[in-house]
């Protein structure tokens, strides 16, 4: 069963920008992962330090088998040192609603 991602993280002051930029250069990377179906970024109007990525993957092993991806080559790390502190990561079941 698909499963929504939601990944909010908060960058350091000043540099959401930076951080949108990242992403954009890290994501193709992360759309050629095996389960992957699609992903959004969403930048706060209000704060722009603030993102969000919304994420559909095939199911949630395969999402958790691309974040140990990240984590082994060392990209989560990197992206965790440009936050405020750790990105939250919530699951969602997709409804028929």
């Amino acid at each position: 069963m698909a499963v929504m991602v939601l990944l909010e993280c908060n960058a350091k002051p000043g540099t959401g920008d930076q951080l949108v930029a990242t992403f954009k250069a890290v994501l193709p990377d992360t759309r050629a992962r095996e389960g992957f179906v699609e992903i959004k970024a969403f930048q706060n109007q209000d704060d722009k330090d603030n993102i969000v990525l919304v994420e559909t993957w095939e199911n949630k092993a395969a999402y958790e088998a691309y974040l140990g991806w990240r984590k082994e080559n060392g990209s989560l790390d990197k992206l965790v040192e440009a936050l405020t502190g750790p990105p939250s990561i919530r699951y969602f079941d997709i409804t028929d609603a």
